[in-house]
């Protein structure tokens, strides 16, 4: 289905720890962009892997946006408040005849599995087999068609999902909903037109608009940031322990996003107030400077 919405931007953290300079890049570039286009903007907490949430997490990563200054419309919205909507979208998979419960080991996949450029891509051992689907993972089965979109900043992208991933998993073994099938759902529920995101998730694209399409839902626009990455060549995630932001400097970390996204505020700005700063990035915001590259290593 095509995208045709009124904009709506969205940023989604996980509340696995706190805000990186890679959060405030990809926090930066969609509100901006959605501040351009005259749209809404909107947080959600993507806390659907519940093993990896941190409590109080979330309210770090909340008072941390405000202390930067970014506004949002609307309710904070959390995945784990959601899961009837991902239940409702799985049942509709299943009356398709699109699901199937998967009771493979890791070590199983690998040894009857090819490497990908994306990873192990599944054998399809449990796709004719019918399997419990209690204490089982639950697949998506994928087809021949080519999914191609037109990324806003890389250009034309495409995947083969049955050649180049294999049919996935869309809840896991252990009855927790998968993000892929998650982060499709609340794009809908919340009419969300397009998504700007950091390029690690440049992969998961394809798979989400197989999704969408099988679900009978819109597709919106995408657009993928280079990643930040470490000089080590590493990149700046909380799994790398990359150092939170720190809103007591927010005005010089806020200039060194705009400048890794190929913005070029004027040096002074860094010493500025965080309002004039972001009405200066308010103002002069394009998104056609991006570098259309998938990592740029940042200095310390």
């Amino acid at each position: 289905m095509s995208h045709h919405r009124p904009y709506r931007g969205r940023f989604a953290p996980s509340p696995s720890g706190p805000l990186h300079f890679g959060s405030l890049v990809a926090a930066t570039a969609s509100y901006l962009e959605s501040r351009s286009q005259g749209g809404e903007w909107f947080l959600r907490i993507d806390d659907i892997d519940e093993p990896r949430t941190v409590p109080g997490a979330d309210q770090h990563i909340i008072q941390t946006l405000q202390q930067f200054g970014f506004e949002w419309q609307g309710e904070i919205i959390y995945q784990s408040h959601s899961k009837k909507n991902y239940q409702d979208a799985l049942q509709q998979l299943i009356e398709k005849n699109l699901i199937y419960a998967c009771t493979c080991s890791r070590q199983q996949i690998r040894q009857n599995a090819r490497q990908g450029a994306f990873g192990y891509i599944y054998a399809g051992d449990c796709r004719d087999k019918n399997v419990n689907t209690n204490d089982a993972a639950l697949r998506l089965r994928t087809n021949p068609q080519t999914i191609l979109f037109d990324d806003l900043i890389l250009g034309r992208q495409q995947q083969q999902l049955e050649q180049e991933v294999g049919d996935f998993i869309v809840r896991r073994r252990d009855s927790l909903f998968a993000y892929q099938l998650a982060i499709v759902v609340d794009d809908e529920k919340q009419g969300i037109s397009d998504i700007i995101r950091g390029a690690d998730l440049l992969d998961s694209t394809a798979r989400q608009i197989y999704l969408q399409q099988q679900l009978g839902y819109h597709t919106p626009r995408y657009a993928h940031l280079p990643l930040a990455m470490h000089p080590n060549g590493g990149k700046l995630s909380k799994i790398t322990a990359a150092p939170a932001i720190n809103p007591q400097q927010a005005s010089r970390e806020l200039f060194k996003a705009l400048d890794f996204l190929g913005q070029k505020p004027p040096p002074e700005s860094q010493q500025s107030d965080l309002n004039s700063l972001w009405s200066w990035a308010i103002n002069n915001w394009s998104r056609q400077k991006i570098p259309a590259k998938k990592a740029i290593i940042v200095s310390a």
